[in-house]
């Protein structure tokens, strides 16, 4: 059995609900591959807050929840991920 280690790439990401959704978020989601959700407050019935969003891939739909990371893959694939494993996965890279 042999024993690989996952090539170094860099990717772009962003916390949904904690940071501004950058535009390839914006993009998918102009053409229906991410849907996004909101609540209503009870403060302001009209206001709507972002709840979380549903990312269309080619495995089925995946729900990224407040708080949870947006990865934008080497083939600009989108897809859901949890802080905890994204913090163990990956690291800052400076810009």
């Amino acid at each position: 059995m042999a024993k690989y280690r996952k090539k170094p790439v860099v990717i772009e990401a962003f916390r949904l609900g904690n940071d501004p959704m950058p535009d390839w978020f914006c993009d998918a989601r102009t053409r229906n591959d991410v849907i996004t959700y909101g609540k209503k407050t009870y403060h302001d019935p009209f206001e709507e807050n972002l709840s979380h969003a549903v990312i269309r891939t080619l495995e089925g739909d995946h729900r990224a929840d407040i708080g949870d990371y947006v990865i934008k893959g080497v083939k600009g694939e989108l897809y859901p991920c949890k802080p905890d494993i994204f913090h163990i996965t990956y690291e800052c890279v400076e810009e």
